[in-house]
């Protein structure tokens, strides 16, 4: 089946014509080019461009965007075979931190052979497949629907590993300044835990990539964003509401957990063998030893631990995102930054039970506009429109507190700090560019968001720009600073005389300041095996460019700076709450797991994440931890957490108020291999 490849690849180019030796004289072949133009969209601005130029069977495409001063920037080259199917591709640029992506596949004489940045691999060719690359621009799904419509059943293996398919939704009619398009929504699946909804016309070709946050639109078509979002939220909403339905469980009586010890987080410890029961989302009584279940479901713990519901304290949360945090015990997240509008449907989903997710506890994002601004929540321009923003999420009443980001204007800030508190609302935040740590806190700062935005007042300059990448790469500077020295007492300090938390967000500078080309990081390693292959190979992926050995000791070593300060902070009893940026779910417990490095216990650990981190933000009277009359929000471990945190890595069950879940039910739906059984219900009439 291969043998059409034996030419050169200039042959291949010509659609498989003859090889070179044949007498023959060739034809005048007349190469069409086309190019394709896409905006990427984003708060209502275009932040970037995709450009496809297909000459032949020869696909370029350079993308590029930046919000935050972040993004990814690529250049492919890709050739295609018969039905479509690659031969080639080769991808090089960089990822949205910066790591260098220089990955390549060929497919020749029957083997298929690729480097990424797992190292090199190789597959014999048995039939028709594709390969899907690690760091591709969104213009593969072009590529991908090309080859998966030319197949009979929509479905194709895939390299490295399963198999890709194609399905179509619905058919749509756009409006735009183009002309009318009458374009069809698809889904992909088999790359990720989730699927991928876009948009191909009339002749298949590419239209739009389209999610409820962003879209990637042909150009013309900007105007449309607004309904592309729209239509990527409810195509997304309607596969959600279907995995609610056949997983969330509701029941018509009691539920009582059996025999399973109880974790206490106000005394750090775990109860002896107990029972719990649960009436109508609230948790009626907690009895040492058995209790009369008559008239209940029951579960037998086994055994195992029961553990009041996490907290996520530095969330962006979308729809899968929150389904995701339920599987993980996770029942309440503080949302740092959203799309306000996005965030509002989608907490009036889950109280209405029609979509699964934890508790939102709501933080109002305020940005100052620049170059490098971070697109979210509500941007400003001046201090009367910082004021302004400020009072707007006062109104709304869900709000409780704001969040600072890096490119307002510091002058501006003691006057949104004084507004913020006549009005009830906390004030966190980064630390904007041009100032530091010491001086949001002495403008009254509640909590500084992110280790390294505090740390970075020690080593940088005044005139150093941190709406950059600097705030990352400049890390390395961190193993001259004498953590026992006057600029670090000065700071923690203030942070002690003034009250102020600290939101480290340790798992994400951990995976920046450590994950390596090729190596798995220590933060995936007990639950990647488990996982679809896009995330096994983003497991061995960098974050940072390490582009010296000297560049990645430094960054190592500032890593183990960090574990200092957290372990310093956390003697001088200032309040450290667990949060990840990364989405929570099995990343917030790597989270957790982090803190053992810094000095704290297991039973410490489960305590702030817990009750601890419910309690700071006032709802410790009715969540986080399992005690009569709260809420019934917790999960079920087969072990022990106390003597072992990992133990909270396989949950068998999921409680969140009146409503059960069973993640080895949910995790299927996500490509994703369940981690525990599902324990046995027995149901009333059998008591």
């Amino acid at each position: 089946m291969l043998n059409r490849f034996a030419c050169s690849a200039l042959a291949a180019l010509l659609v498989l014509g003859a090889c070179a030796h044949e007498t023959k004289p060739p034809r005048e072949v007349v190469t069409t080019v086309t190019t394709e133009t896409f905006s990427f969209r984003l708060f209502g601005q275009t932040l970037g461009k995709l450009v496809a130029t297909t000459s032949g069977n020869t696909v370029k495409v350079d993308y590029e965007y930046r919000n935050n001063a972040r993004g990814p920037t690529l250049a492919e080259t890709i050739l295609l075979g018969a039905g479509g199917l690659p031969v080639s591709w080769t991808i090089d640029g960089t990822t949205t931190f910066g790591n260098t992506v220089s990955e390549t596949f060929a497919l020749e004489n029957g083997v298929a052979r690729w480097t990424d940045t797992t190292g090199t691999s190789t597959a014999a060719m048995t039939g028709p497949a594709l390969y899907v690359p690690q760091n591709a621009s969104p213009y593969a799904l072009a590529v991908f629907a090309k080859a998966l419509l030319a197949d009979a059943d929509r479905t194709l293996p895939a390299w490295p590993a399963g198999a890709l398919s194609i399905s179509a939704l619905e058919t749509v009619r756009i409006d735009g300044a183009g002309g009318p398009v009458d374009a069809v929504a698809h889904a992909l699946v088999g790359d990720d835990t989730d699927p991928s909804y876009f948009l191909l016309d009339g002749e298949d070709k590419l239209f739009a990539v389209i999610s409820p946050r962003f879209v990637i639109v042909r150009e013309g078509y900007e105007s449309v964003d607004g309904q592309l979002k729209a239509l990527a939220t409810r195509l997304s909403t309607g596969r959600l509401e279907k995995i609610q339905t056949e997983t969330a469980h509701r029941f018509d009586a009691p539920l009582a957990i059996t025999n399973v010890r109880v974790f206490d987080p106000k005394a750090k410890v775990m109860t002896g063998l107990s029972t719990v029961i649960v009436e109508s989302g609230r948790i009626t009584s907690v009895t040492a030893g058995a209790d009369d279940a008559t008239g209940a479901y029951v579960v037998d713990g086994q055994g195992g631990s029961l553990i009041p519901g996490l907290v996520e304290m530095h969330g962006h949360m979308g729809q899968d995102a929150a389904l995701k945090n339920i599987a993980a015990g996770v029942t309440l997240i503080r949302d740092m930054g959203n799309d306000n509008a996005v965030l509002s449907e989608l907490i009036r989903r889950i109280d209405a039970g029609q979509l699964a997710g934890p508790r939102v506890v709501r933080s109002g994002f305020i940005e100052g506009k620049s170059p490098f601004s971070s697109n979210n929540g509500i941007l400003v321009s001046t201090e009367e429109e910082a004021l302004a923003a400020v009072d707007w999420y006062a109104d709304q009443g869900d709000f409780w507190s704001i969040k600072i980001y890096n490119s307002m204007t510091p002058a501006w800030v003691p006057a949104m700090v004084e507004r913020a508190k006549e009005r009830g609302l906390r004030v966190s935040g980064h630390v904007p560019a041009f100032t530091n740590a010491n001086t949001m806190i002495e403008a009254g700062y509640d909590e500084i968001t992110h280790i390294n935005q505090l740390m970075l007042g020690w080593v940088l300059g005044p005139e150093e720009d941190t709406r950059t990448l600097l705030r990352l790469t400049a890390l390395q500077r961190l193993p001259v600073v004498d953590l026992d020295g006057e600029a670090v007492d000065k700071t923690l300090d203030l942070m002690v005389e003034n009250d102020v938390a600290i939101d480290p967000t340790y798992a994400i500078t951990e995976a920046l300041l450590l994950a390596r080309n090729g190596e798995l990081q220590a933060g995936m390693a007990d639950y990647v095996a488990n996982m679809p292959v896009a995330v096994q190979r983003e497991a061995k992926a960098a974050w940072s460019a390490i582009n010296s050995p000297e560049e990645d000791a430094a960054y190592k070593a500032a890593f183990d700076q960090v574990t200092g300060t957290i372990k310093r902070m956390k003697d001088r009893g200032i309040f450290i709450v667990m949060g990840t940026d990364l989405g929570g779910a099995l990343t917030l417990h790597r989270e957790m797991e982090l803190y053992q490095k810094a000095g704290f216990s297991p039973a410490e650990i489960l305590a702030r994440a817990t009750f601890e981190a419910a309690d700071y933000m006032g709802l410790g009277a009715e969540l986080g931890s399992i005690e009569p009359g709260k809420k019934a929000d917790f999960f079920l471990v087969p072990g022990n957490p106390v003597d072992d945190l990992k133990a909270i890595k396989t949950i068998r069950l999921v409680s969140k108020g009146d409503t059960v879940y069973f993640p080895s039910e949910i995790y299927p739906w996500f490509g994703i291999r369940p981690f525990a059984d599902i324990p046995t219900i027995v149901t009333p009439e059998k008591n």
